[in-house]
């Protein structure tokens, strides 16, 4: 009967470390005051833009203060396309992406606006 308990919380740690090993992901922060409905990312200096990430939310579009979790990126330094529900599209340079961190985007940030 010991063994089985043993067994069992063996595993039971095994499942937490695993858990904590996976960590939350990279996630954006909406700072912005628009919901933003198309979000891309390009290494730093390029203009290599990778997936819409706001696909990744289930109503497809980042409220004010709502976060996001982007996938398929790896941490570094990258540039941003935002896209808002008006046609408005807007570039956030440089921005520097952490392994299972928040980073966020504010209107300050936000340069080369077009419409």
């Amino acid at each position: 009967m010991r063994w089985v308990l043993a067994l069992i919380a063996l595993s039971t740690l095994a499942g937490d470390a695993a858990a904590q090993a996976k960590g939350k992901g990279i996630r954006l922060w909406n700072l912005t005051m628009e919901t933003i409905s198309g979000f891309q990312l390009s290494p730093a200096g390029k203009t290599d833009w990778g997936p819409n990430q706001c696909l990744n939310d289930k109503d497809k579009e980042v409220d004010h203060d709502e976060r996001l979790r982007i996938t398929g990126v790896e941490p570094g330094r990258y540039d941003a396309k935002v896209g808002y529900p008006n046609g408005r599209q807007c570039v956030v340079r440089d921005i520097e992406i952490r392994a299972d961190a928040v980073f966020s985007i504010a209107d300050k940030d936000l340069k080369d606006c077009t419409k």
